[in-house]
């Protein structure tokens, strides 16, 4: 690609990911057009390609670029609207009513340019989008540099995006077709939910995937409700509703999963599904809890997400990866549950499996693309350094993040964004956070 690089990156420490929990003391990154050439000992990087730009990251980890596999990118403009409420009241009364009004392309457009430069900002190259204007989303990451796969979204019900599941369905295939071949955004089909999407679409939407090799990326077993719900219309749980429609296969891509029986454990495994964790806005909306454990121990591919910002209230996936794992252990009483290695493959090698995207990215090994990620670990609350995986996972967060590159072009530069202007978006979102704030007051005192 044109914005690709050539040059030899040297950390304190090396955390490829591939091999599990490996760490390398005094090692490079050689990478050549965008792509990792190879991993070696600093030494020997210096020696054999000192005609390339050498990067020093003396105090640093360097890590695989993070992958935040579940967000609805947009809906930063809707971050603190209505905090601390239920579920549905939340969505009923606030969320849905904002969306009616002020859901357009210039909305999803700025709402996606801020999530970019706050994802960027903590460490991630990837982020997997589920939201109506996809096309919008698609031109922000794409200008910004950052890898993006955007979801065909597809609902029942109108939108300002599309009349009818019908119009969701054509205006899917047109984004995928418009996208098709692009080096950095992809595609998969994103129907809602279960419980907002019918069996005649849903079925189609298996057959799609099938046909144009997509995965399917979808809400599931989020609340009890839901499943309660589905037992009483359908005569059976959610997750099976989908196994009789032909959407349990390794495409599919199950988001929140806090209601899961042991027997479905073992369906997701068998049939190589994968689950994206979003512990802080299950937590948030007292959705209930993942069973991380049982899905480790089960062999389920399991990657991490944010939710949206408006549920969570933000997109930092480091902070996700810690909150992840605590609750984990106090789930299981298990302090063995979730180690640092296994979360930090969540937000890297396992995003990337879930996403179809594992043999580009996820980890730092020679021919793939060269998303990375440097945190600088020498703050005095990142001291001592006794394991970097472990410090990464419970002690940096994001604001040791300093260097952030897709394949190979530097999106951050000592922790300045290098691709978008901070200030200008940041405007903007002022000018929707007046508008929307005071529609919903004057819905309130109405």
């Amino acid at each position: 690609m044109n914005d690709s690089a050539s040059f030899v990156a040297h950390a304190r420490w090396l955390i490829p990911v591939e091999p599990a929990g490996r760490v390398l003391d005094h090692h490079a990154v050689v990478v050549r057009d965008g792509r990792i050439l190879a991993v070696l000992p600093s030494a020997q990087a210096r020696e054999q390609f000192a005609d390339l730009v050498q990067v020093e990251l003396p105090r640093h980890a360097l890590i695989p670029g993070l992958i935040n596999a579940h967000t609805h990118a947009a809906m930063t403009l809707l971050r603190g609207l209505a905090d601390d409420l239920p579920l549905m009241p939340w969505l009923q009364q606030h969320i849905w009513p904002a969306e009616q009004r002020f859901v357009g392309p210039q909305f999803v457009r700025d709402g996606s340019a801020l999530a970019a430069a706050e994802m960027i900002q903590a460490g991630v190259t990837c982020f997997s989008d589920m939201y109506f204007f996809g096309e919008e989303t698609a031109q922000v990451a794409a200008a910004a540099g950052m890898r993006a796969v955007i979801g065909l979204i597809a609902i029942d019900f109108p939108s300002a995006y599309a009349a009818d599941a019908d119009d969701y369905l054509r205006k899917g295939i047109a984004l995928h077709d418009a996208w098709r071949g692009h080096v950095l955004i992809r595609t998969a089909f994103a129907p809602h939910a279960p419980y907002t999407v019918s069996d005649e679409p849903l079925r189609r939407i298996a057959t799609f995937a099938e046909e144009l090799d997509l995965p399917l990326h979808i809400h599931l077993h989020e609340t009890a409700h839901e499943v309660a719900e589905s037992e009483a219309r359908y005569g059976m749980r959610p997750l099976e509703r989908l196994a009789q429609l032909g959407l349990l296969s390794p495409r599919l891509i199950g988001v929140h999963a806090t209601q899961l029986l042991a027997g479905e454990i073992a369906s997701l495994a068998a049939q190589g599904a994968s689950i994206v964790h979003c512990p802080e806005s299950n937590m948030k909306l007292a959705s209930g809890t993942c069973p991380l454990p049982a899905l480790l121990a089960a062999g389920v591919n399991v990657a991490i997400g944010t939710d949206g910002a408006a549920s969570n209230n933000d997109l930092d996936l480091l902070g996700e990866l810690k909150t992840a794992g605590l609750l984990a252990k106090l789930g299981a009483a298990d302090a063995a549950a979730a180690p640092a290695p296994a979360l930090l493959h969540m937000a890297t090698l396992g995003g990337a499996r879930a996403l179809g995207l594992d043999e580009e990215i996820g980890s730092l090994v020679p021919g793939k693309a060269a998303d990375m990620v440097a945190l600088d670990l020498s703050a005095p609350h990142c001291q001592p350094v006794h394991d970097p995986i472990s410090q990464i996972i419970y002690a940096a967060g994001r604001e040791a993040v300093t260097d952030v590159w897709v394949a190979g072009r530097r999106l951050l530069h000592e922790r300045r964004l290098t691709t978008l202007d901070a200030a200008a978006i940041v405007a903007k979102t002022a000018e929707w956070g007046e508008r929307i704030g005071a529609a919903d007051h004057n819905q309130d005192s109405g």
